[in-house]
């Protein structure tokens, strides 16, 4: 009867260290240290045996340790809202990039716009020892972060600004993108214009209401409180507030939606109508320029965003000390057809 071999059962969580390394070598631990490190002072024969040691146990540098002994971890987080919104990958990857060039490690995690979570994960990469944060806030408050800035993180806000306490914010122009998408419309006819964004308390979604109201101000236009609809971005809430301010006996003739999820459905409501009506999104986003017509949008640079946030991150971890700034970055209208749409008769 054939004997089988069993294999030792795997030692979670217990990992090689430079004392196993040490002890199947042969050597002692700084001899170790000095290979890992590569450092001078150990002859090739020696050298060759701490290597095949390393090899055969699988050792890895415990590079958190080195990096604490420098006192930093050579990690960042980022709080994004949701990880799901593609409008988040290019930021992402941004970031991830700065942070790479900076020989860093990016932490993600999602907020999925609760403040309390929020909090949580901040909390949580900070009691991880994070070098610094950058944040897409969901709540309005942060004072809870005010210790672990005063004692050395660094913290940057992307798309809202923070609250509560002083620190580094870069935004979007909201208020101008939504003013130049409104005005848009204005200039192609449009004397009913709706409005569908995101809930109030969001800085971007006051924002761009704010820039509607002031383009059609600008034009001597009063609009109707049924224009206008903020809530959230479930598709039936859309949906819903679509079909109200195109019914009735004055309907709009135009709609600006407030950002890429509203449009899209927005986008699926007007399909299902024979009376064509202008559209203009804020926020590209996915085959938006193979529809027909195409959705003309006000963009935002993500990428940018993310790229600038990163950059004055690891800027105030290089020392900077100055004050706080407001970077705002400037949108760009693309026009594809639906926001070129006249009033129909």
């Amino acid at each position: 009867m054939a004997q089988t071999t069993r294999r030792p059962a795997p030692r979670y969580g217990n990992r090689p260290t430079m004392k196993d390394v040490a002890a199947r070598a042969g050597v002692g631990l700084k001899t170790v240290s000095r290979v890992v490190n590569d450092e001078p002072g150990v002859t090739p024969d020696t050298e060759r045996r701490v290597r095949e040691a390393i090899a055969a146990l699988g050792f890895r540098r415990n590079d958190s340790a080195r990096v604490l002994r420098k006192g930093r971890t050579a990690s960042v987080g980022l709080i994004l809202e949701d990880l799901a919104d593609p409008f988040y990958g290019p930021l992402s990857r941004a970031v991830e990039e700065v942070a790479r060039a900076h020989g860093a490690l990016l932490i993600n995690g999602s907020s999925a716009e609760d403040p309390e979570r929020e909090r949580e994960l901040a909390l949580a990469l900070c009691a991880r020892r994070v070098d610094g944060l950058v944040v897409i806030p969901a709540g309005d408050d942060h004072r809870y972060l005010q210790p672990e800035i005063a004692a050395g993180m660094a913290a940057v806000f992307v798309d809202r600004p923070a609250g509560g306490i002083e620190a580094d914010v870069v935004l979007s122009d909201s208020f101008g993108g939504a003013r130049e998408g409104v005005q848009h419309l204005l200039a192609h006819g449009h004397r009913r214009v709706g409005f569908i964004g995101d809930m109030p308390r969001i800085h971007t979604a006051a924002e761009r209401l704010r820039g509607y109201r002031a383009a059609l101000a600008g034009a001597g236009i009063t609009p109707d409180p049924e224009w206008v609809s903020l809530g959230v971005t479930d598709p039936q809430r859309v949906r819903d507030a679509a079909h109200a301010m195109l019914g009735g006996p004055e309907p709009v003739t135009a709609v600006f939606a407030g950002n890429n999820r509203v449009t899209v459905t927005v986008v699926r409501v007007l399909a299902e109508r024979v009376r064509p009506v202008a559209l203009v999104g804020f926020d590209d986003f996915e085959l938006a320029d193979l529809l027909d017509p195409g959705v003309t949008v006000v963009a935002q640079d993500a990428a940018q965003l993310g790229r600038t946030a990163a950059q004055r991150l690891f800027g105030r971890l290089d020392g900077a000390a100055h004050e706080a700034e407001r970077f705002v970055l400037p949108t760009r209208l693309i026009p594809r057809g639906s926001g070129e749409l006249p009033p129909a008769l």
